[in-house]
């Protein structure tokens, strides 16, 4: 009786000492993993959407932002659902359809099961750019080019079965042509260098990366992967306007998630104030200056959308 009594005290108190150091966090700076190179949207974005974290109506504590580029994003997944500590102090920032699509394609060792989703903050679409003084001014121009020059219409993107790569896959099934989709190493940032610099005809990239460009003077985007025209590219027409039938899959949500195994009240802690950083005022006006289009969604939020997008991508692969 003693023994069962002992043993039930010592259980009591690792369990407060759990909830307090718990109720405690975070008690120190905390890292937000990037799968993609610094400069690209994704890493531009998560720089601003965690800038307010160690204000005291926020978590009290800074986010630093650690980059593990590679693969489109396979690289900094893997270390993320394989090596990350899940005590809280680790959070990855997630790209859906990217790690979805991945995932059913294989060869990585992860899955939406392999993370604990937080918060989105934003929905960026797939756009097709081209260089400022290309001849290419409108879908039918690429696409006339393409139906003339089977394979030869090369274009970059951030990666493998990404949302560029899933938007070209598209492209080529609507219009019946054949395309030279060439993922770059750097991620969308390296993508856009490519299509600036020549070195490819086009590209399919995020709008938000394709709005700074153009707004440099350095790109034309001819069409918007997406069901509307979007509010940041008013004068853009959708592929579908364009006269193809590509629908909305490839376009881009960011946010936060926590490795499996993070200890339940983190996370409760983490969904109800990563949120209100994303609601911020400065955050907002920073991520419009940016052209980076903003969609804040809870985690609960965000779960039902994780599901739905592996189960559409999961059909539109296997057509694909």
């Amino acid at each position: 009786m003693k023994n069962l009594i002992a043993s039930a005290a010592t259980a009591l108190t690792a369990l407060a000492g759990g909830a307090m150091a718990d109720d405690n966090y975070p008690e120190r700076p905390i890292m937000l993993m990037v799968s993609y190179g610094a400069g690209g949207a994704t890493d531009f974005q998560a720089r601003i959407v965690t800038m307010t974290a160690g204000n005291e109506d926020a978590l009290g504590m800074p986010i630093a932002i650690i980059n593990k580029p590679g693969a489109g994003g396979r690289v900094g997944w893997n270390w993320f659902a394989g090596q990350a500590e899940s005590d809280g102090y680790t959070l990855g920032a997630y790209n859906i359809p990217h790690f979805i699509a991945q995932s059913i394609e294989g060869g990585v060792s992860y899955s939406a099961d392999s993370f604990e989703p937080i918060a989105n903050w934003g929905a960026d679409p797939a756009v097709f750019v081209v260089a400022a003084d290309s001849e290419f001014n409108s879908m039918n121009d690429v696409v006339d080019y393409a139906a003339a020059n089977p394979g030869k219409l090369t274009f970059s993107g951030a990666g493998l079965f990404v949302g560029h790569h899933i938007a070209a896959l598209q492209l080529e099934k609507a219009a019946g042509v054949k395309l030279a989709y060439i993922p770059n190493n750097q991620g969308g940032a390296g993508a856009m260098k490519a299509v600036i610099a020549g070195e490819v005809l086009g590209g399919v990239n995020n709008l938000s990366d394709a709005f700074r460009a153009r707004e440099a003077g350095n790109v034309k985007i001819l069409g918007v992967f997406d069901l509307e025209r979007n509010d940041f590219l008013p004068d853009v027409p959708t592929l579908m306007e364009q006269g193809f039938d590509i629908d909305n899959s490839s376009v881009n949500f960011r946010g936060v998630m926590v490795p499996k195994g993070t200890p339940q009240p983190i996370i409760d802690k983490l969904a109800e104030v990563v949120p209100t950083m994303f609601a911020n005022g400065r955050v907002a006006s920073k991520m419009k200056a940016g052209g980076s289009p903003m969609h804040i969604m809870t985690r609960d939020e965000v779960i039902e959308m994780w599901m739905a997008r592996e189960a559409a991508l999961k059909e539109l692969l296997a057509g694909l």
